[in-house]
């Protein structure tokens, strides 16, 4: 067998089907095709089992598709030791980023990165938590910055921050009058939420379970809305539609109070106040996970000392 077998396999198992793992792996179907016949009467068994409408993994197979990851990791190590020889962070480093971290992070860190490391590029993937860390087991990217908690998938983990929560609410809110929100006050409000599969919306629900039941006959909820994003959901509560959560670093700094124009930052005819909460806000810990067979250390190292140089402005870094 060889290591192009491998990473065939790996591929038709992640993809699900032979024309999208060719495509993948660069490579036409027919020649994808016959290398993993050639495997498979190699060892005398099937790794995947085919029909009309779609592939699946055999019992066996999926022991085989592991261990061939194991093995594409460890020969892929194998290259990153000889290039740690002569720069241990020459080479790109392969990110991924939640889609409520992405936005408000990368900006800085990217430039954090060239300024302290131009010879490691970032080539940066967003995505919803559970696709990123499917991505980190089978070695697609090298990293991720991700909330807690998530499943315990034996990664190495670096705490990075905790950020805290705002309340995102229209200017001419009756809260606005107000200096700080309560977990009781927003139980009366319209929730806009994120839609399923963001971790965020998790928090959001730790804060107010109360949403989650989606019930116009609960007391004190009228209804729920569903946003594809905090950029198009901070827009629908411009547009007076209900109030949401957000993270620190998602608010504008010209948005919060004592900035000039202070929660203007949609515009001139609609506005977004944020509120804090009173007393001990509500957090998520943001972390920095990569696997533990992963060797490129100072990579990991620099690109933890790059975000901590990024500003980061109201969160609690934690070392």
């Amino acid at each position: 067998m060889t290591l192009t077998e491998l990473k065939y396999i790996v591929a038709v198992a992640r993809e699900r089907h032979f024309g999208k793992a060719a495509e993948a792996c660069f490579v036409s179907q027919p020649t994808l095709s016959v290398a993993i016949k050639k495997l498979e009467e190699e060892l005398e068994l099937k790794v995947f089992e085919r029909n009309a409408n779609e592939i699946a993994v055999t019992p066996l197979g999926e022991e085989i598709v592991r261990q061939a990851q194991t093995v594409l990791e460890q020969a892929a190590a194998i290259k990153e030791i000889a290039k740690r020889g002569k720069d241990p962070l020459a080479g790109p480093l392969r990110l991924g980023v939640i889609y409520t971290i992405g936005p408000y992070l990368l900006p800085d860190l990217v430039r954090q990165v060239i300024d302290r490391t131009p010879q490691m590029p970032l080539m940066l993937q967003e995505n919803f938590t559970v696709k990123l860390l499917e991505q980190l087991r089978l070695g697609e990217i090298d990293c991720a910055i991700l909330a807690e908690p998530f499943p315990d998938t034996n990664l190495a983990i670096a705490p990075l921050y905790d950020e805290p929560f705002l309340a995102a609410v229209p200017h001419t809110h009756p809260l606005t009058k107000q200096s700080f929100i309560t977990t009781e006050e927003l139980k009366k409000e319209t929730m806009l939420l994120l839609g399923t599969g963001h971790c965020f919306r998790d928090h959001v629900l730790e804060v107010c379970p109360e949403f989650a039941r989606f019930s116009n006959d609960t007391e004190g909820i009228r209804k729920s809305f569903e946003g594809s994003s905090l950029e198009t959901i901070k827009h629908m509560v411009a547009a007076g539609m209900g109030i949401t959560l957000v993270p620190r670093l998602s608010v504008p700094g010209s948005a919060l109070e004592g900035a000039s124009n202070a929660g203007q930052d949609f515009g001139d005819s609609s506005y977004v106040r944020y509120l804090p909460f009173k007393g001990e806000a509500p957090t998520r810990r943001v972390v920095l996970a990569w696997r533990r067979s992963f060797t490129r250390y100072e990579a990991i190292a620099e690109l933890r000392n790059a975000i901590y140089a990024c500003e980061l402005p109201g969160v609690k870094r934690l070392s």
